[in-house]
């Protein structure tokens, strides 16, 4: 399987000729989910989910579905019917050749304030795992962690305990957009040293085998 890193939350998995795009959200590329077979999102606020890209993505290639939630599935369910498929917690499919199972429940607290919306995490071909805004720890080895390195909700002491909790082979950066240049090098060096695992990020548009 190849990752192609977006901006932001989002990524895109490569395998046999078929594409997933995860979160094609407001803060990455335009064309982002563009030419994908399936997409699934994690969760509905606006830096994983941006209706027009998803659109755009449907409208582009007939064949193309979305796995998601309910509360990002009603909201574009209408336009495309039959199209658009409702996954929780548990639940496993196959989505353009991908294997899928679905984790978590849950958006990471941003302020007891604040109430918390539904999140799931993906784990595709039992390697690669997305999980949203959310530290959802699956219950099966983890291969490829796509780590959410920089948040509201998070603090870098988060950010390593989750990389020990998971323990996955490699962690690669996502979330990251507002993460400035002058912090990287220290999240770099902080999660390379004391997550465990071997860490890394690629700038939008760079790929990787995994």
């Amino acid at each position: 399987m190849r990752i192609v890193k977006k901006t932001h939350a989002c990524v895109r998995l490569e395998k046999d000729g078929r594409s997933l795009v995860i979160d094609p959200g407001g803060f990455t590329e335009e064309d982002a989910a563009l030419g994908a077979d399936a997409v699934l999102v994690t969760h509905e606020h606006p830096d994983h989910f941006d209706e027009g890209r998803l659109r755009a993505a449907l409208e582009a290639n007939p064949a193309a579905a979305i796995w998601t939630l309910r509360s990002v599935a009603d909201r574009i369910s209408a336009a495309f019917p039959g199209r658009v498929h409702t996954v929780g917690h548990g639940d496993s499919f196959s989505a353009a050749g991908f294997d899928v199972q679905v984790h978590g429940e849950l958006h990471a607290v941003i302020h007891p304030d604040i109430p918390r919306i539904t999140n799931v995490g993906y784990l595709v071909d039992g390697s690669v795992f997305h999980p949203g805004d959310a530290l959802t720890v699956p219950d099966q080895p983890v291969d490829t962690l796509l780590l959410p390195v920089h948040a509201p909700w998070s603090k870098i002491s988060e950010v390593i305990d989750y990389v020990r909790e998971v323990r996955p082979r490699r962690a690669i950066d996502v979330h990251d957009a507002l993460l400035t240049d002058l912090a990287r090098p220290i999240y770099d060096r902080q999660i390379g040293e004391l997550g465990g695992a071997d860490h890394g990020r690629l700038a939008p548009g760079e790929a990787q085998e995994v």
